[in-house]
């Protein structure tokens, strides 16, 4: 995902990034979209929170990527606002007044 973004952002964007916009960009989004894996724990309490909450796969997935980061809050459109998944919270951002 990184690299494809990168690719895309240094060559094709319509003014394609610098490589100081593209080392910004990556430090402050892209950098700490990376900090959760792809392991076996991780895929195992995607499935006890789809289990838990009933969540489609992708939603259970990015949950227990959540979870598995520390965060308090979770910004999801999808996802009920208010809800408390065991400390973490979810706002939608887009809802008025947020």
């Amino acid at each position: 995902m990184v690299q494809e973004f990168l690719n895309v952002a240094l060559r094709r964007f319509e003014r394609p990034m610098s490589l100081d916009e593209a080392r910004a960009y990556l430090d402050v989004v892209l950098a700490p979209l990376c900090l959760v894996h792809t392991s076996i724990p991780l895929v195992e309490r995607a499935l006890a929170v789809r289990l838990r909450w009933g969540f489609s796969w992708f939603d259970a997935l990015v949950v227990a990527g959540a979870m598995e980061a520390g965060c308090s809050v979770l910004y999801s459109e999808d996802l009920q606002h208010g809800q408390d998944l065991d400390g973490l919270r979810v706002v939608d951002p887009f809802r008025p007044g947020v």
